[in-house]
């Protein structure tokens, strides 16, 4: 029978190959069958070690991997951790990763069902000229829904103003029904509204080239003394460990890759301090350069009023 240090020793051979892509389903499968052999037996810190390692098969799954190979091995191994630790805390977060997984597969099977759904549209073709297919409408823009609200709006208005009976019941019904959808759609339309009137442009993700730049290094034995035992990835709040990789923003704080780069697709700023990155909009950098001078200009005015530089008659 094997020693626990022996275990102990593979799980952490196990933890570092759940990094190569062509060994994690493997990696997985062995920690899965270590569990299924050792975990009864296996003392307090062991047990606790088998537990460290599901977690960070968690955390790669959800960080780096959409192969639906990968997330059914992932899923396999938190239901047979779940059914063996006794820590109701541990149980809890095991369920939590086995739901998000099967939510991942779920949505695969959707985007496929849906591609196949597309490919049938797209060879379908048209019966004969004139056919009309049954397809659902396309959206209509936003600019279009909110003047036909307007429109809506104007006739109930006039017909409660003038106090006259509407000929027309089907428009009175029809309005009805457009004030309905604006109610309905209060919350997409009120924001757009109000980011038109701010004049603040919304803020483009980062630069592709200022990305690809950013530095990537590896966390070593020197790097978590610096930075402490509980030292995490601020997104995954996972724990950082030897010979993890980690990118650094130019604020100096520092994230997993996988972790960092779905935040720099959709913004330009740090998550924690929300220091800006440069953009490949010309507009929004063009924008930022005008209100920085704007803000010189009001700190500069501010300086002359206290130094007394004016003088009102």
């Amino acid at each position: 029978m094997a020693s626990e240090e022996g275990i102990q020793q593979r799980l952490q051979e196990l933890q570092k190959q759940l990094g190569k892509k062509q060994m994690f389903e493997e990696s997985v499968s062995t920690i899965r069958s270590l569990l299924q052999q050792h975990y009864s037996s296996a003392s307090p810190s062991l047990r606790q070690s088998f537990y460290t390692v599901v977690c960070r098969v968690a955390t790669i799954l959800k960080t780096r991997y959409t192969s639906p190979g990968f997330w059914n091995a992932g899923l396999n191994l938190f239901q047979e951790a779940e059914l063996l630790v006794s820590d109701a805390s541990e149980r809890k977060h095991l369920q939590s990763c086995i739901a998000q997984a099967g939510d991942q597969l779920g949505e695969v099977e959707n985007q496929s069902e849906d591609s196949r759904s597309t490919q049938n549209r797209t060879n379908r073709g048209y019966l004969f000229e004139g056919h009309l297919t049954v397809d659902p409408e396309p959206p209509q823009p936003d600019w279009l829904v909110q003047s036909n609200l307007l429109t809506a709006a104007a006739t109930l208005f006039q017909g409660e103003s003038s106090g006259e009976q509407v000929e027309n019941p089907n428009s009175v019904e029809g309005a009805v029904n457009l004030l309905q959808d604006l109610v309905d759609r209060l919350d997409n339309i009120v924001p757009e509204i109000l980011d038109i009137d701010s004049g603040v442009p919304r803020a483009p993700p980062a630069s592709k080239e200022v990305v690809a730049k950013l530095p990537v290094t590896t966390v070593t034995e020197e790097v978590l003394v610096k930075l402490g035992k509980d030292a995490v990835c601020s997104i995954c709040q996972e724990n950082l460990v030897v010979d993890d990789k980690m990118q650094e923003l130019p604020c100096k704080h520092m994230f997993h890759p996988p972790c960092l780069k779905p935040w720099l697709d959709q913004h330009n700023s740090c998550p924690i301090c929300r220091h800006e990155l440069r953009t490949d909009d010309h507009a929004y950098e063009s924008w930022k350069e005008r209100e920085k001078e704007a803000e010189e200009e009001r700190k500069g005015a501010a300086n002359a009023v206290r130094g007394g530089e004016y003088m009102y008659v």
